[in-house]
Formats: structure tokens, C-alpha cells, sequence
């Protein structure tokens, strides 16, 4: 067999000088978001990398994070999509399943919180976002204590807090799924920690409302994460 004409050697090979700083960033952000394909996860970053969007990733490890479908939608995980959807308020239904799947999240659990909420081709994303914090929590209150977590721009560990006018926005979206809470418990609950909101430049924080009775919050005891999960387990 004769020889190729040409022979390579490594001071031929052409290598980018910022390669290892791309493979050092990629490996630590694989490690933080813990994708369960990590192949599909892989090529959705370096296609955001390439175009200069936001990455799918974690801004921290996720330890201990129990859900009730296994592999299913986590607070990290709904943080990344929020930084990658809400900038535009509304978003295609085709858009939110591409940033799904590249999250490797059930399509199952997709499919339920879009018949949940009855979105159609263009999804409000707020909207979407409320449902995604319900499926989080097993109470009203619980589902809105992660919201203020995922939204605040408070350092982590501290209180949390979000401008009352998107709480309210979230709080009235989730008791209309609810669909069991009646208008006048809605409108004391909301005016009792509007006071608060006012002592707090017009914040509130999940100490503000948690621990109020999420018994009361929910009369008929169901919650948005019963129905996400039941419908795609």
C-alpha cells in the first residue's frame, strides 16, 4: 500500500485559541444543568453559543431536587426558560417545545400544562410560566414562594422578593385554573398583603404570604400540581 504524499503533525493542526476556554465553559455547565441526554442538551448550546442566545444552563447545581415525574420540570430548569422566553412576553407553542426538548423534560408534562392553561399557536408566557410554578408546588402558596425564588433578583438565600404587581399577576392567573376559589377571598388575600406591599416599596416575599393558611388559599383543596401530575403520570 503506498504512502500518502502528505503527512500531519500536531504544529500543522490549526487549533482555535479560545477551544479550551469553549470546552472548560461547556464542561462546567453540563456538570450544573445535569441534562438527562446529554447529547440533545449538547447541541442545543452550542447552536445558542453559535447564535449568540442564552445558553440552556443551570445557573447552580440542583441538589436534592425531588419531583414527582421523574426527570420532570425543576425550579433551575424553569429559571433557564424563563431567561430564554420572557423577553419577549409571548412566545409559538413550536418555540416552547423546542427549548423543552432541549432541556430533555417529558414532552408528556409539556402537552399537560398546554391543555392545562388551553394555549393555542401563541402561548403568553407569564401565563405558562404561573403553570410551571404550579406544577413546582403542591399548594397555591408553595407555587408562588417558588415564583418569588425563580424571579427575584435578591442574591440567593435571601428574601426573595418580586414587585407586587407581578405577584398579583401570578396569584389571579393560578386561582382562575383553581377554579374553585371564591372572587371575595381572592380580592381580601390580595388586599391585606397589598398593606404590606406598600411598607416594602411595593415588594413582596414569600414571608410576606407562606405562612398564611394554603388550606384556605385552596377551598377545595386541589392544586395545580395534582393536575399536572395525575395527567402525565
Amino acid at each position: 500500500m503506498p504512502l500518502p504524499d502528505t503527512f500531519y503533525c500536531s504544529q500543522q493542526i490549526n487549533i482555535p485559541p479560545e477551544l479550551p476556554d469553549i470546552l472548560k465553559n461547556f464542561t462546567k455547565a453540563a456538570i450544573r444543568t445535569q441534562p438527562k441526554d446529554l447529547l440533545v442538551w449538547s447541541s442545543a448550546y452550542f447552536k445558542a453559543l453559535a447564535k449568540g442566545e442564552r445558553l440552556p444552563v443551570k445557573e447552580r447545581l440542583e441538589m436534592n431536587v425531588v419531583t414527582k415525574i421523574d426527570a420532570g420540570l425543576t425550579p433551575g430548569l424553569l429559571k433557564i426558560l424563563h431567561q430564554q422566553l420572557s423577553p419577549m412576553q409571548t412566545c409559538s407553542r413550536e418555540e416552547l417545545q423546542t427549548k423543552w426538548k432541549d432541556l430533555c423534560l417529558p414532552a408528556e408534562q409539556l402537552e399537560t400544562l398546554l391543555s392545562l392553561g388551553s394555549f393555542g399557536t401563541e402561548i403568553h408566557w407569564m401565563e405558562f410560566f404561573a403553570l410551571g410554578c404550579g406544577a413546582l408546588g403542591t399548594t397555591l402558596l408553595s407555587s408562588l414562594k417558588f415564583a418569588c425564588e425563580i424571579l427575584t433578583n435578591d442574591e440567593e438565600g435571601g428574601p426573595a422578593r418580586i414587585l407586587f404587581d407581578t405577584f398579583v399577576q401570578l396569584y389571579t392567573y393560578l386561582a382562575r385554573i383553581d377554579g374553585d376559589m371564591p372572587q371575595d377571598y381572592i380580592d381580601n388575600f390580595l388586599s391585606n398583603l397589598q398593606q404590606q406591599a406598600e411598607l416594602q416599596d411595593r415588594m413582596i416575599k414569600p414571608l410576606d404570604f407562606i405562612h398564611k393558611d394554603d388550606v384556605a388559599s385552596a377551598p377545595s383543596g386541589s392544586s395545580i400540581s395534582s393536575r399536572t401530575t395525575s395527567r402525565a403520570e
